[in-house]
């Protein structure tokens, strides 16, 4: 992806994010600017990789397959560990209509996927098999705002706003809008990016940026060259 369309992207997220009232905490305003001369304070902002984020999935179709979504807040792996402590993290996402979020799962982060609002949000879930793989033959049972939902196989689950459903480890899922772009917010375990995400498929889970032009806001991606 192009820096510019990485900027673009980002102010149409921020403005879709507010049409719903929803306010990100300050450090969403920070210019980079504004992080290298708060890099002494922003330890922790930086450290939890809070912020903005988009990928690609390193497969150059944003619009096709793809996600942005901003992590408001995100707890200690030695936390999570120890069984005491900020064990938690909270996401917000611009699911866009028929943008789909490749089939992953998570070997340590439980999740409730919330529609915040917006247009239906479309799962396809599924469990492991025995060796961690895509158990596409049995049903799949998910917990939908305290009441169990059983998916046979080839069923798609539909939020309407308000509704969420509860995955735990192990569990593959995809996902995307319908009937209009979506508000998703995600409230977790404590999140690693890095190690906690496994792909059906090849995938990359950020996108290699071409800099044609200055970032308007870092992304977590970024983090590492301040």
């Amino acid at each position: 992806m192009n820096r510019s369309e990485v900027n673009e992207i980002l102010r149409e997220g921020a403005a879709f994010i507010a049409s719903f009232g929803w306010r990100l905490p300050p450090f969403a305003d920070w210019s980079p600017d504004d992080f290298r001369a708060r890099k002494d304070q922003a330890g922790a902002i930086l450290g939890a990789s809070l912020g903005w984020d988009l990928t690609d999935f390193g497969l150059g179709r944003y619009r096709d397959t793809g996600l942005f979504l901003f992590t408001a807040r995100n707890g200690s792996e030695a936390d999570l560990k120890a069984g005491r402590g900020m064990c938690y993290a909270e996401k917000i996402m611009w699911v866009r209509d028929r943008q789909i979020t490749p089939m992953h799962r998570h070997n340590i982060k439980a999740e409730d996927i919330i529609n915040r609002g917006g247009g239906d949000l479309v799962l396809e879930i599924h469990g492991s098999n025995p060796d961690g793989t895509v158990n596409r033959d049995d049903a799949a049972t998910v917990p939908c705002d305290g009441v169990m939902r059983q998916l046979t196989p080839g069923a798609l689950l539909r939020l309407a706003p308000g509704e969420s459903v509860t995955l735990l480890p192990g569990v593959w899922h995809s996902f995307w809008a319908e009937g209009g772009d979506a508000l998703v917010g995600e409230v977790s375990t404590v999140n690693n990016d890095l190690t906690d995400n496994v792909f059906e498929e090849s995938v990359g889970r950020f996108a290699d940026i071409a800099e044609d032009e200055a970032p308007w806001r870092l992304l977590v991606s970024d983090y590492g060259r301040l």
